[in-house]
Formats: C-alpha cells, structure tokens, sequence
C-alpha cells in the first residue's frame, strides 16, 4: 500500500473548509467526492462523552498520534465543558488509525478499546486523554496511563494481551465508516442534528470555527 503524507494549512474545497490535518493517500479503490450520509448513526454502544440524546453530535474519527488530532480533542473538551448545562451537544469518538503513517496508532486504538471493555466508558475518555497527553505515547507504558485513568492492571493487561476480536472489529469499522464517507485524513468530523444533515470538519478546526457551525446547528 502506497502512503504519502501532506500538512496543509487551510483549503477551501467543494464547500468543504480543511483545516489543519494529517492526510494519506492509498492505493485502493475509494469514493471519489465523499458522502458525509454515510455516517454510521449513533448507537449506544458509541464512545459518548455529554448528552447522550442531545440534538447536536460532533462525530469525531480520530488518530491517537496525529498532533492535529490532539488539539482537536481539548477544543472538543471545551465544547461539551461550554454546553454541560444545557445538554445540547454531544461528542462520540470514533477509531481512524493511519497505520500506514503511524505505526502505533492501531495499538493505541486497542489499548483505548480495551479501556472502554474492562472499566466502561468514563475510563475511555481519560484514557483517551492520557494517551493525546502522553503523545507520542509509547505502548510500553499503556499499564501507567490505565492506572491513572483508574483501571485495573490486571484486566487491562489480560485485554491488550489478547485483543478480544470483536474489538479489532470495532476499529476496523470505524476506519471504514470513515473512509467510505471520504475521509483522507485525521481528524474527520461530522456534526450531526437530530442525525441528519451532516456537516463535515476535515481537519482540526479552532475553537471559535467549531463554536459557530455548533451554533449553527443548535438555531436549526
């Protein structure tokens, strides 16, 4: 498989804004102009961090070792901290590993899936943040960032040890959801309203360009 590897700083494309973003190309046949309806619709098996029935949802796909991803993950931390009391958005991460670019990223993404697993879905999201924290995070200390995300050793340990299939299944989904909505790179975002009329952020937009199309869609 053919990777490359482009950093551009802000496009303006098909009425898409891509903003900061790690890309790759491959050479395998894709959807050639992207369909956002394609987004797999929110389920409660979702990693789910707010609301869990708010009108507004950011799907974000994301790679743990992108440094744009990073960035985009404490901007949607202060979305949700922002709409907390109001209960109207919520964030669903979603596993989009570019293993052709980022040889631990897959790793990264199983170790987060077996957070979720042994100690459910709170110990996801601090596991999630330990690992962006700990960028580039090495998977020999995996045991460290579950500890301090309040996760047994033992049970996370067992998990990662085996990586239950269902598990590599999830992650192999998620990646294919992404791509088959057209997404080249991390992080690929879709705002949803009531789960339709999608709107794509592709790349790692600033907060103030996340706050206005959220508004947006909290006025439809």
């Amino acid at each position: 498989m053919k990777t490359s590897l482009t950093v551009p700083l802000a496009i303006i494309a098909g009425g898409i804004i891509v903003a900061g973003a790690v890309y790759f190309s491959i050479a395998e046949p894709t959807a050639a102009d992207g369909n956002p309806s394609l987004v797999r619709p929110v389920s409660a098996t979702d990693h789910i961090l707010g609301n869990p029935t708010a009108p507004v949802v950011i799907i974000e796909y994301s790679d743990f070792d992108c440094d744009f991803c990073r960035g985009f993950h404490d901007t949607l931390h202060q979305i949700i901290v922002d709409e907390a009391a109001s209960g109207n958005v919520a964030w669903v991460f979603r596993q989009f590993p570019l293993s052709e670019i980022h040889p631990n990223a897959r790793s990264h993404a199983r170790a987060s899936e077996c957070a979720a697993s042994v100690a459910g879905n709170d110990a996801f999201w601090k596991f999630s943040d330990a690992l962006f924290s700990a960028q580039p995070a090495d998977p020999s200390n995996y045991g460290t960032l579950a500890a301090s995300a309040g996760i047994s050793g033992d049970a996370f340990a067992t998990c990662y040890s085996t990586v239950p299939t269902d598990l590599d299944e999830r992650i192999d989904a998620d990646r294919q959801n992404a791509l088959d909505m057209g997404a080249r790179g991390t992080p690929y975002s879709v705002i949803l309203v009531n789960g339709e009329n999608p709107v794509v952020m592709a790349g790692g937009y600033s907060y103030d360009a996340v706050r206005q199309l959220v508004d947006q869609a909290l006025a439809q």
